[in-house]
């Protein structure tokens, strides 16, 4: 396991994430396509996981609705895979999601997403739901986690 150096950056730096997005997700994107996902949004929060100042991987969350914060987006470079970036960049999204008032964490991943399946299962969050997206042809898992301990 490596250690990142997790960033919270501004949205006026979105360029780097969507380069880091388009080297990890297929079809490439640009920086309109974050921007309409941020609109109405709050508390959009966007962070970077670098290694020796390299960009390795990132993730995008917001406010789905209050008490609950919504993992949107979260990829590393295929380079940098299975060295615990992910799991750094989700405890730091939910650390801050806690200490910014939210009781709960959520995120979806694609069943075919083994590696996200396995990392959510790791870091304790419950399956509360499943919905299949038309556009990809797959099975979506809902999971969720509590932020506190004395939230059920």
């Amino acid at each position: 396991m490596v250690q990142a150096d997790i960033t919270f950056i501004a949205q006026s730096q979105l360029p780097v994430i969507v380069e880091l997005y388009n080297q990890v997700f297929r079809p490439p994107e640009n920086e309109g396509y974050f921007r309409r996902r941020f609109q109405g949004r709050h508390n959009v929060l966007v962070m970077l996981a670098s290694l020796d100042n390299r960009p390795v991987g990132f993730c995008v969350g917001f406010e789905l609705k209050p008490q609950v914060f919504y993992t949107w987006l979260l990829g590393v470079h295929t380079d940098f895979r299975r060295q615990s970036i992910s799991r750094q960049l989700m405890e730091s999204q939910n650390e801050w999601a806690k200490g910014h008032g939210y009781d709960y964490a959520r995120f979806e991943a694609l069943n075919r997403h083994r590696a996200m399946v396995h990392l959510a299962l790791l870091m304790e969050y419950d399956i509360v739901g499943t919905r299949w997206d038309s556009l990809r042809g797959d099975l979506l898992i809902q999971f969720e986690k509590p932020l506190a301990d004395d939230v059920h």
